[in-house]
């Protein structure tokens, strides 16, 4: 995919800004959930979205292939969004700093056995409805995007080790989000 990349932006950087189109609707889904998550506004993502393809066409110059384009965007939009809210002087929910235990999606999804396949769903998407937007996004990087501890790291700028023990604890909270919702289950629905 890299070296696809590499050949639109060759193809930008020469005057062809057509081929940009290629690339933005290669990753424009993953920087709106990057800065939907973040903004947790479906208007204000949308505007900061382009925004941020904008800022990438003007600095194409700037991408100096270090990286994978799609980390050096993402970081863009990460950037954008994070500027946007604190101009909103949002609050971002903080990771409490105590040691926990790690458990695994499948430990989870062990734990949902006895459900059908749309409960699992519904308790999954539930659960992360109720986490944090900025844990839910390190976990759809990590593992919808199935990008890497050191593209996150690049992206959040947080350390790679900052960025495993954050995955690590947001993994326990969805844990217990999902077990606090099992709890309520008696006659209820999601």
């Amino acid at each position: 995919m890299q070296q696809k990349d590499l050949y639109y932006i060759d193809k930008v950087l020469a005057g062809d800004s057509q081929s940009y189109a290629i690339l933005v609707n290669r990753y424009k889904d993953m920087v709106f959930t990057i800065v939907n998550r973040i903004l947790k506004s479906r208007e204000d993502a949308e505007e900061i979205s382009q925004d941020v393809f904008l800022k990438a066409f003007q600095s194409l110059q700037k991408f100096k292939r270090e990286s994978k384009f799609s980390t050096w965007l993402y970081r863009i939009a990460f950037n954008t969004a994070i500027s946007k809210t604190r101009k909103k002087k949002m609050e971002v929910a903080a990771i409490d700093d105590h040691v926990v235990e790690n458990f695994t999606f499948d430990e989870i999804v062990e734990e949902l056995e006895d459900f059908t396949l749309d409960d699992k769903k519904r308790y999954f998407e539930a659960a992360m409805k109720k986490i944090p937007e900025d844990d839910s996004l390190l976990l759809t990087m990590f593992y919808l995007k199935e990008m890497s501890i050191d593209e996150i790291s690049e992206v959040t700028e947080l350390s790679a080790s900052n960025v495993k023990v954050k995955l690590h604890r947001i993994r326990k909270k969805l844990y217990q989000t999902i077990e606090e919702l099992m709890k309520l289950r008696v006659g209820e629905r999601i």
